[in-house]
């Protein structure tokens, strides 16, 4: 007889039942009038669902695609303090980046957020020399109270140790520092997860179609649900916006008159197969002020990013030719051209940063995030990064709580009741889960978990690994690969499909596993998994 593995008490759900289907949460969504109705699922809109659901409000939150379908799952996966500010002197900005990094890394999420060792070369005729990248880096660590050691310079020859691509011709010296990164799909995903477990309801691929309003003030919005077309409602005492690139576009929703808050910069990135190991990420100098990564990233080797003016249709930003071969060019500056050449991209992305109205390029814009209030009373948050996106939610909150009518400051609970520190679903060390994964199934019948598998497992899901190995306790063929290049399991697309409100193949394929972004998304793998999305519908 099988014996069911246990599951950690912290942070998981039980593996049946699932999430609620379409039909029952637009019904949940049609039938209640919620305190604060959050339109955007992207980072910001997560994470002032998460915070407000914890703060006691009721909490709707719908997205006109996927939750991080767009620029908030086309980052550089970074989460860090920002090296570059130091150059603008914004010494309590990086300090401040530092603390929430470090907090992401240690308390909230361990098992996403890891650990990545720095490189930055310094050429001969280089923008930026030997001593001044070394203060640099030694400063950045003494902000982060040196937690990820000090930073330092080393020699060419260390460093090639490490990254065997390392291009050293003229290459004097290399100063270290480090910093964390995370696959922000599955991030975003168990943010989510965690706002639903503070109590907000959510549906992803519903699209607003107009905004409901009550004596000049937004009380809600008309939905469109994208699967199967049928529409409905959502009343709410507070409407937020925060749709990212598409901010403006729903503002004038509000008041047709309303004028543009945001201007957009385009960054794409490259996602190649690894020659060699790479022990360190890169990241070097183009000029003065930018800078191109060089990252190891799930088992893949990622290069990016670009930095230009964006005025097209949101929806319809990609990774360009002249995208792609820019990215190769300027990585081409400390990487050895054997590990670019063209057959080895699996993938190529582009997202949208929101970034201040103003005069002057967008590389010079800041990275700040914008916040306005129009007629109607509705608030539209834009811009920000994955680093700092908990304390942003925090911020919204507190704006929200100040709006003069219809305020909710009074329904929630004090500031200092709100868990600062509260992790996401699935908290554990992921060394741990991946132990007990390969323990467990050596003592079930069939089949043991292939050590990479197990590994993958632990650092996507954490102790939520246990609720997908349950399924292939229940039905080992959903232990198999799904492809043979990867890691992963169809046990992963069941969990996507009833518990990551996976809608689509895109939804699995490119944000709930890492099939996309190693080129191993075929169409006999996509059949399949559109063919398992289906059932749930069925």
């Amino acid at each position: 007889m099988n014996t069911p593995l246990s599951v950690p008490t912290l942070g998981t759900h039980p593996a049946a039942g699932g999430n609620p289907s379409r039909a029952e949460t637009r019904e949940l969504l049609a039938g209640a009038t919620y305190d604060l109705l959050v339109i955007g699922g992207g980072i910001l809109g997560t994470s002032v669902a998460w915070h407000a659901a914890q703060s006691g409000l009721r909490v709707a939150m719908v997205d006109a695609g996927d939750f991080a379908g767009a620029t908030s799952s086309a980052s550089s996966k970074l989460v860090h303090g920002g090296l570059r500010y130091l150059q603008t002197g914004a010494v309590k900005l990086v300090a401040e980046n530092h603390h929430e990094r470090r907090v992401l890394a240690k308390d909230v999420a361990p098992h996403l957020v890891n650990p990545l060792k720095f490189y930055l070369p310094v050429y001969k005729g280089g923008p930026h020399g030997a001593a001044k990248l070394g203060a640099g880096v030694f400063a950045y660590s003494a902000l982060s109270a040196f937690g990820d050691g000090v930073g330092r310079v080393v020699s060419p020859s260390r460093a090639a140790a490490d990254n065997p691509g390392l291009r050293t011709e003229n290459l004097k010296a290399v100063a270290v520092y480090g910093d964390h990164q995370m696959n922000d799909s599955r991030m975003a995903v168990m943010t989510v997860r965690a706002a639903v477990d503070s109590g907000a309801v959510v549906l992803n691929h519903a699209e607003v179609t107009d905004l409901r309003s009550t004596g000049g003030r937004i009380t809600g919005a008309e939905l469109r649900d994208r699967v199967d077309g049928s529409e409905f409602g959502v009343d709410a005492r507070l409407v937020l916006n925060a749709t990212g690139p598409w901010v403006d576009h729903l503002r004038r929703m509000e008041d047709k008159g309303a004028a543009p808050s945001v201007r957009l910069s385009k960054g794409a990135h490259l996602v190649l197969r690894r020659k060699a190991p790479w022990r360190a990420a890169m990241a070097t100098p183009i000029d003065k002020y930018r800078i191109t990564f060089a990252l190891p990233w799930e088992d893949q080797l990622l290069l990016g990013t670009t930095d230009e003016a964006y005025e097209g249709d949101p929806g319809d930003v990609r990774a360009t030719e002249a995208d792609i071969q820019q990215i190769l060019d300027e990585a081409a500056f400390s990487v050895r051209d054997e590990h670019l050449t063209r057959d080895l991209i699996s993938y190529a992305f582009a997202g949208l940063r929101v970034l201040p109205g103003g005069p002057g390029g967008v590389t010079a814009a800041k990275r700040e995030t914008v916040v306005s209030e129009g007629i109607g009373g509705m608030l539209s948050v834009a811009g920000g990064k994955w680093t700092t996106y908990r304390h942003i939610g925090r911020a919204v909150m507190d704006k929200l709580a100040k709006l003069p009518g219809g305020s909710i400051a009074q329904d929630m609970e004090p500031v200092r009741e709100l868990v600062r520190r509260a992790p996401l679903p699935g908290i554990s060390n992921p060394n741990a889960v991946a132990h007990r994964l390969l323990v467990d199934r050596e003592r079930e019948p069939g089949p043991r978990m292939d050590p990479l598998t197990a590994r993958h497992l632990a650092t996507h899901y954490g102790s939520l690994s246990f609720d997908i190995a349950r399924l292939v306790n229940e039905d080992p063929s959903l232990g198999e690969r799904i492809h043979p290049d990867g890691p992963e399991i169809w046990a992963q697309v069941v969990h996507a499909r009833d518990h990551e409100w996976a809608e689509t193949a895109d939804d699995v394929l490119r944000r709930r596993t890492t099939l996309t972004i190693r080129g191993l998304d075929t169409e006999e793998v996509r059949g399949r998994v559109e063919k398992m999305l289906a059932e749930r519908r069925g």
